[in-house]
């Protein structure tokens, strides 16, 4: 980790590390969400003529639903729908997706937010989805580390991810904060170019079927397996000194 931190500095010419907060996507990091988005996706985009894959599910996710929607239609059909048309499209989708058990809390997570806020630092979330019951249930799993002000969804920023605009966002709920003050946790391509774009030190944690490689080319400054091996490394993490 120190050396991802020392790559980090030196990459973006920053003369310090001094970590206040620390920003997570939810699905993938936080829950074990992915498998269920993937299955939503393909069967409520078939119904409207879209042949989105798995595969498609995992490249796209962290990107607002209405913007990946948008694009699948310009792509396969030609044509160039509205902002409502596509919001009409992710309605169904986020129904078949509720309509699906609750994804689990993935291992290590609430022990890494406990960690963080002992390190008085904030827990943050930055997530594409604004669906009302996923940012509910954030703060009923993690009400002890996580408030509503620290949470930042789609409908906050005009630029979804892979622009940096979700993670600048993020620094600026978590007080103001400088990119060398923060730290990212993601687990797809387009989250992480986010994390990097933001000047953020950026680390992957790949929960998914990608490998490492895609998220090493995005930009990670590190990548680890889950959360729980995240958690391990967090005291060099927290207490980097150059």
């Amino acid at each position: 980790m120190k050396n991802a931190i020392s790559s980090y500095l030196t990459k973006h010419g920053f003369r310090q590390f001094l970590p206040k907060a620390v920003l997570f996507d939810m699905d993938g990091v936080l829950y074990d969400s992915m498998p269920n988005h993937a299955v939503a996706w393909q069967e409520s985009m078939k119904t409207f003529g879209i042949n989105m894959t798995a595969a498609d599910a995992y490249a796209t996710e962290g990107a607002k639903g209405v913007d990946t929607i948008r694009m699948m239609v310009r792509r396969q059909q030609g044509i160039e729908i509205t902002y409502e048309e596509a919001q009409q499209m992710y309605d169904v989708k986020t129904r078949i997706f509720h309509s699906m058990p609750e994804a689990k809390i993935f291992d290590g997570v609430i022990p890494l937010m406990k960690a963080i806020t002992d390190a008085d630092m904030t827990v943050g979330v930055v997530t594409g989805s604004g669906q009302r019951p996923l940012i509910q249930r954030l703060l009923t799993d993690f009400g002890e580390y996580l408030d509503e002000q620290h949470i930042v969804t789609a409908y906050d920023v005009k630029k979804g991810k892979p622009a940096p605009d979700p993670y600048l966002m993020g620094l600026q709920k978590a007080g103001n904060l400088q990119p060398w003050q923060g730290v990212v946790v993601e687990n797809a391509p387009l989250g992480v170019k986010a994390g990097a774009a933001a000047q953020i030190l950026t680390i992957a944690v790949n929960s998914g079927p990608l490998p490492d490689e895609e998220l090493w080319k995005s930009g990670a400054d590190a990548v680890f397996k889950n959360m729980m091996t995240l958690y391990n490394n967090f005291p060099e993490l927290s207490s980097y000194t150059l």
